[in-house]
């Protein structure tokens, strides 16, 4: 054999590694042995049939903020694309003028005290005059001219002291409004957010409600889809929705309200999910694909996708019984991550081999690698050798089902019958 290599033109170092692989036996059958084999368990999982459906991420508080009392702005702090924390400032009016007036309303407030210190006084003289006059009508010693004189001047005295007390509410008043404008000429970020935009500038006036920034609250994105009408009874709130943005971030959603809306052209409604975890950021406006669920939960036996060998009449699996590779035929339904589901053919528990599977024979001896029974119970790493991941292998080999990531049926065939 070596001599027949050696035509071949190979060099000498070359061709003594090949006959060393042509020396190799292929498998345990050639050994006399069992064949070396990989094997999974089958699994229940909880799955749910889901559709794909596209989505927008949506601002959940967007906010123009706007001065609350006329002014000119005196300072601009931030700048567009900034970050802000509740309570930052945004903008700043001038002040001088607001608290003149402030000094100006405590000084009303001085005078209408005191003018009810006066009032009172003026009230106390007119009635005492009042009383004696009152003990002298009593004896018929005071003309009743004067007896009503002294009663009007008790009367005006009287309302004197209220009209005071009424001018110090008045000046508390005015003190307030003086306050309230002073404080709000400090314009505050009502939350933390994104400044998207800003709309005055300093030493420009501006009047009472006048917008000077717009907010983003990038706590409060959303994810807005149009979900078919008849898929909108099968949401539920406490099920999990993956969806996955235009840039391949992947999201978790959870449903937070379904608009009560219809558009009668494409029968769907607006549905609402929050954002719970996101690998990345979002931005308003990115194009998001959700796998809305379409049915209730629900427990299904799941084969792993390389235990699958296609051959003449559909797919078929070898399980280890007892150390002897057993053929199964099975029934495939939906691909899931890893795997497919099984509709008949297997149950939980059952021990398929997922490699070295596709030159295996019916009743042939096989020992798991991975620690599977073996021939008589032995332990499989104690009878056989691990199986063969030589590039010559690999290149024989044909591919194991691979549909998983779009939900189809496997589709490739190793000729096997």
């Amino acid at each position: 054999m070596l001599r027949a290599i050696l035509r071949i033109g190979l060099p000498l170092g070359q061709c003594l590694a090949l006959l060393a692989l042509l020396s190799l036996p292929q498998d345990g059958q050639a050994q006399g042995g069992p064949a070396s084999v990989a094997t999974e368990e089958v699994t229940m999982r909880t799955m749910s049939e889901t559709v794909s459906v596209f989505g927008e991420v949506v601002s959940g508080r967007q906010s123009a903020v706007a001065a609350r009392v006329a002014g000119i702005v005196t300072g601009m702090p931030l700048s567009v694309g900034d970050r802000v924390s509740e309570g930052a400032i945004l903008a700043q009016l001038d002040t001088e003028f607001l608290e003149i007036d402030r000094d100006l309303a405590r000084a009303e407030i001085e005078i209408a005290e005191a003018g009810v210190t006066v009032a009172s006084a003026q009230r106390d003289r007119a009635e005492k005059a009042l009383r004696r006059a009152e003990a002298l009508a009593a004896n018929s010693t005071i003309a009743q001219a004067q007896f009503d004189e002294r009663s009007g001047d008790y009367n005006a005295a009287l309302g004197a002291e209220q009209q005071a007390r009424a001018r110090i509410q008045a000046a508390e008043t005015a003190l307030a409004q003086a306050e309230y404008r002073l404080e709000n000429a400090t314009i505050f970020a009502p939350f933390d957010a994104v400044l998207l935009e800003v709309t005055a500038q300093k030493g420009e006036y501006i009047g009472a409600g006048a917008q000077v920034a717009t907010l983003l609250d990038l706590g409060a994105t959303e994810v807005e889809a149009n979900v078919p009408a008849r898929f909108v009874p099968a949401l539920r709130d406490d099920q999990p929705v993956e969806a996955r943005t235009d840039a391949g971030g992947a999201l978790d959603l959870r449903l937070r309200a379904i608009l009560p809306t219809e558009f009668a052209a494409t029968r769907t409604r607006p549905v609402r999910f929050a954002i719970t975890s996101t690998e990345r950021d979002v931005a308003v406006g990115q194009s998001v694909t959700l796998d809305v669920p379409i049915s209730a939960p629900r427990e299904v036996i799941v084969v792993p996708k390389d235990a699958l060998v296609q051959g003449r009449d559909g797919w078929s699996v070898f399980i280890n019984a007892d150390g002897k590779a057993q053929p199964r035929t099975v029934e495939i339904g939906a691909a899931l991550d890893g795997g497919f589901e099984v509709i008949s053919g297997l149950a939980p528990g059952d021990e398929v081999v997922v490699r070295g599977n596709e030159r295996l024979r019916p009743g042939q001896d096989i020992a798991p690698a991975n620690g599977g029974s073996a021939p008589g119970g032995n332990q499989a790493g104690a009878s056989a050798p691990a199986p063969d991941t030589a590039d010559a292998e690999d290149a024989a080999t044909p591919p194991s089902p691979d549909a998983a990531e779009g939900g189809e049926t496997p589709d490739n065939a190793d000729g096997q019958g």
